[in-house]
């Protein structure tokens, strides 16, 4: 097992931070779920424009869009502890995978709502 390598604090926290979220961007871009979630957003944005949406209006879809990503970002995280915890198939590797899937279908509907709210109400 490799050692754990020391902690950082300060200005250093703030870059390896940064570093972090960037390897999990590269991992999370390797998911086709997450591209098409992006196309998804890039589409409604350029909607948002066309149709002459406020900037408070398509800033809120963006907030929700980040918030998919987010949501995306940890229900791959946690498809890849299940994996790594259960490589064979088992209830509760199942569950804990259909439950992450819900609670990014729950943000997709709460971005396609808001959507439909500014662009057709």
């Amino acid at each position: 097992m490799q050692e754990k390598p020391p902690r950082k604090s300060g200005v250093a926290h703030f870059f390896a931070a940064a570093g972090y979220s960037l390897g999990g961007l590269q991992r999370l871009s390797r998911e086709s779920a997450f591209r098409q979630e992006v196309a998804l957003i890039a589409g409604l944005l350029v909607l948002f424009l066309v149709l002459g949406a406020s900037v408070p209006e398509t800033l809120g879809m963006l907030a929700i869009g980040l918030a998919l990503i987010a949501v995306e970002a940890l229900n791959t995280a946690v498809e890849v502890l299940v994996d790594h915890l259960s490589p064979g198939w088992s209830q509760f590797a199942k569950e804990a995978k259909d439950l992450g899937s819900l609670a990014v279908a729950c943000t997709i509907g709460v971005l396609l709502i808001y959507s439909a709210v500014v662009l057709i109400w």
